[in-house]
């Protein structure tokens, strides 16, 4: 659900301290802060610049999915990308199952792309992770599909799914931030897995031999949903099976009740490790600024850095923790240095 327009907002938007309110709608930094941790220092850091901070974790469907949603309350030990078990943690709340594929099928399970076997990983566990969460009851199963380590179209998960009669009884849900077709999975995630080229056009083969298993099986054509390629085909896969693709960005901004906090913002600032043209396409930042283009609140990023080429839209405040700062107090005093540019930020907000 996206804001419909400017003029649903708040009239009045103060919050009930009477100070202005500012949403604070981070994305993790990857390897430096969570998105909870940066939320909680930009928080303080407002309350002292006299505003009313509205903290809201978000991610994009990737690592720290779960985190965003409360975290893990359950752990089941499933097959990983190379055949070895994992302990993979998900989350179960009430009838709706959350699950990170990364968790079970993830390229940090194998090694990273020098560890893994792109030919042989595997998203049996990521299907067993969903079997289990339908047999304990759940009803709506949400898969997010970030950080993959496989190219296997999701025929593992499908093969471990089991009783296919009770997967039509529930919804699935894969979370997604890309637009890949499925059978341009290897050629566009692959060398990032690990793939060479000959893996590449190995891998793309069978993937245009699953587009007509799939068309022969389950009377689905995966070849042309966008985002099908996702996870490597795993998103497609899924599809085959009775799933709905959905942006990450867009599940955990309605889980989190975005629309309702920004109703009533003066301002937003969010913020991610590394901005590029990717961050205007699924990911949390380009989300937040086409919300908060919608509903008229100014918005604010407070990054990492700025990839070479980047061309952020003229109405989005952004500031680049490495260009102010060097790349080793940037690294190292993360969360610090945001709650000081969102001090900053908000001063000179005040100021207008």
């Amino acid at each position: 659900m996206t804001p419909s327009s400017s003029s649903d907002r708040a009239s009045d938007p103060d919050g009930d301290s009477g100070r202005p309110v500012v949403v604070l709608a981070f994305d993790k930094f990857r390897g430096t802060a969570t998105s909870a941790d940066l939320g909680e220092a930009a928080a303080e850091a407002a309350r002292n610049a006299g505003w009313d901070p509205r903290v809201v974790p978000l991610a994009d469907g990737g690592e720290g999915t779960l985190d965003v949603l409360g975290g893990p309350n359950k752990v089941t030990r499933v097959t990983g990308p190379l055949g070895r078990p994992v302990d993979a943690p998900w989350r179960l709340d009430g009838r709706e199952a959350f699950i990170e594929m990364a968790a079970a099928s993830g390229l940090q399970l194998a090694g990273g792309a020098d560890g893994n076997d792109p030919l042989e990983a595997s998203t049996v566990g990521t299907g067993q992770l969903i079997a289990t969460a339908v047999e304990l009851g759940a009803k709506t199963v949400y898969v997010f599909v970030g950080g993959s380590a496989t190219t296997d179209g999701g025929l593992g998960a499908i093969r471990a799914l089991g009783n296919r009669a009770r997967m039509r009884e529930i919804s699935l849900i894969v979370g997604c931030d890309v637009d890949t077709r499925f059978t341009e999975a290897a050629r566009v995630f692959g060398p990032q897995k690990g793939a060479t080229r000959a893996h590449v056009e190995l891998l793309t083969r069978r993937l245009e031999r699953l587009v007509q298993l799939y068309r022969e099986e389950f009377e689905v054509d995966v070849s042309e949903i966008p985002g099908g390629g996702a996870a490597g085909g795993l998103a497609g896969g899924l599809c085959a099976v009775g799933a709905r693709l959905q942006s990450g960005f867009e599940i955990l901004a309605e889980k989190a009740d975005l629309d309702l906090h920004l109703a009533e913002a003066s301002m937003c600032v969010t913020g991610e490790g590394k901005l590029d043209q990717q961050s205007f396409d699924g990911k949390v930042v380009g989300g937040i600024f086409n919300w908060c283009r919608d509903l008229g609140v100014p918005t604010a990023a407070v990054v990492g850095m700025v990839a070479e080429g980047t061309e952020p839209p003229d109405e989005l405040t952004v500031r680049a923790l490495v260009d102010r700062y060097g790349t080793e107090r940037a690294m190292g005093e993360t969360v610090d240095l945001v709650a000081d540019e969102v001090a900053q930020i908000l001063a000179e907000r005040s100021r207008i």
